[in-house]
């Protein structure tokens, strides 16, 4: 099958390592020594930079690095009129064996009524086509972010008395975002969704037992949440999801296969496309895609971003024969297992490090599929 439409064979998360620049114009901005408009000025040159680091790596998608964001979610989010952020689930990030790091990831909370007041990525995604010869990838959080840390009891009950309610007005903000970055020829976007991912650990299930919800129901409310999401948009739009298992300077959150949620994964949801970590003996076995029907494309994320240590192309090679004991090769494709910067300071390697790790999945994607 010819690689000229996404997800491509060599395709990547989204974000990347934030110059120190943008990050000390963003400290600026906090201080009032800028404004929004020089901020903006210099977020254009170095997203200028990251499209021509991509385009260079070889690649065929290129994304704004989530340059214009300090977070993955928490900017998105903070544009809807409604949503609050505020300390998150007590959860431990760990990085290797026996080092953990005590950090409570933010949560949304809902106290009124939501209502998007204006395009929250419109502005960057219309720079990001502007500037690149290839294919403009936008990627924005999936809707699940606002319920999953929280659940019911961070909803208004004045505002939301009934959950279908909430989800439905959920599902149109979304809806309302993507139809106008379709309307300024965006193709090929990207929801993240770890949520799903975070229900294969045992731990995090627990967690969201506290909070009130049920692990084992979730999957099908989600599913539902997100089909609702993408319903309408053109039919030349493809649309992904992606899974981690937690990305915050190099360190992790969850683990565990995807077994537990793979079926509804897979079958339930209206995507065209998955991608899905990989890198590492948490993250599983590739059993779980048995379960992907035809037409689906699973994009392996064994390429780590969250250390600087280079694959060797044997290895890859070795992983993707593996994977496809369960899914045609002509259904698989390559990248890393998440972004290099899900969060300001990013991961523990250098800009070069993150170059040569681009450079690898195109190389490996190239001899792999020709």
């Amino acid at each position: 099958m010819p690689d000229t439409s996404p997800p491509f064979r060599a395709d990547h998360v989204g974000s990347l390592l934030r110059p120190q620049a943008l990050i000390d114009a963003r400290d600026r901005l906090k201080q009032g020594a800028i404004g929004a408009d020089e901020l903006w000025e210099i977020e254009s040159e170095a997203v200028r930079d990251a499209i021509a680091l991509q385009e260079g790596a070889g690649l065929k998608s290129i994304t704004d690095g989530d340059f214009r964001r300090g977070h993955w979610w928490n900017d998105f989010v903070l544009a809807i009129d409604g949503i609050e952020i505020q300390g998150g689930m007590a959860v431990h990030f760990r990085q290797k064996p026996g080092e953990e790091i005590a950090h409570a990831p933010h949560r949304a909370v809902v106290t009124g009524r939501l209502h998007r007041p204006r395009g929250i990525c419109t502005d960057a995604f219309r720079f990001l086509k502007e500037n690149t010869s290839q294919t403009p990838k936008i990627c924005i959080p999936s809707p699940s972010i606002v319920h999953f840390r929280s659940g019911r009891e961070g909803i208004d009950r004045k505002a939301y008395p009934d959950m279908a309610e909430f989800f439905h007005d959920l599902a149109r903000i979304w809806r309302e975002e993507i139809a106008d970055i379709a309307a300024l020829g965006g193709r090929y976007i990207q929801l993240d969704e770890v949520n799903l991912a975070f229900l294969c650990d045992p731990k995090l299930r627990d967690a969201v037992r506290r909070l009130g919800e049920d692990p084992d129901t979730l999957p099908e409310t989600y599913a539902g949440l997100i089909n609702e999401t993408l319903a309408g948009r053109p039919h030349d739009m493809v649309a992904c999801l992606h899974l981690c298992r937690g990305n915050h300077r190099s360190n992790w959150v969850a683990e565990g296969g995807f077994e537990p949620v793979a079926e509804i994964l897979f079958n339930e949801i209206d995507v065209d496309a998955y991608f899905l970590e990989f890198d590492s003996p948490r993250a599983g076995n590739f059993e779980p895609l048995r379960f992907v029907p035809k037409g689906k494309t699973i994009v392996l994320g064994i390429v780590t971003s969250k250390f600087p240590d280079l694959e060797s192309k044997d290895d890859l090679k070795r992983r993707v024969e593996e994977a496809s004991k369960y899914l045609p090769l002509d259904q698989l494709a390559l990248s890393p297992q998440c972004g290099f910067a899900s969060t300001l300071l990013g991961n523990k390697l250098t800009v070069e490090d993150e170059k040569a790790k681009l450079r690898l999945v195109v190389e490996t994607a190239q001899e792999i599929w020709g």
